[in-house]
């Protein structure tokens, strides 16, 4: 496997995961699938459609997700919002964030280094 081949099949597996807790995030407000999908790609999240649907159907079987249909309009649109449950999960999924992205900055001070001192 050629590196660039081994490096994109490493992203797409750091992507798969970070678009879950984005999409919880953003999903906090009520919001339908073709809105988030550009909201994501605004803020730097590439996910297509056809990996994005079924991620929302997913997370709704997970009781994370909850939806409904807006008929007011011409074109009739899904709108998903988070559960109660789903705004505990993407709290905890964010903290684990936070604690891994600690995690890997502490790996970058050497042993027995205090980042923090005047020298």
């Amino acid at each position: 496997m050629t590196m660039d081949a081994t490096l994109s099949s490493h992203l797409q597996e750091l992507r798969r995961g970070t678009v879950v807790v984005a999409s919880l995030t953003v999903l906090r407000q009520p919001g339908y699938g073709y809105s988030l999908l550009e909201t994501l790609s605004a803020a730097g999240f590439e996910v297509e459609a056809n990996t994005l649907y079924p991620l929302l159907r997913r997370l709704e079987s997970q009781g994370l997700l909850t939806s409904e249909w807006n008929t007011d309009e011409a074109r009739p649109r899904k709108f998903y919002r988070t559960t109660e449950q789903g705004d505990a999960i993407t709290a905890a999924l964010r903290d684990e964030w936070v604690r891994l992205d600690k995690a890997i900055g502490d790996l970058d001070t050497p042993a027995g280094t205090d980042s923090g001192s005047d020298l």
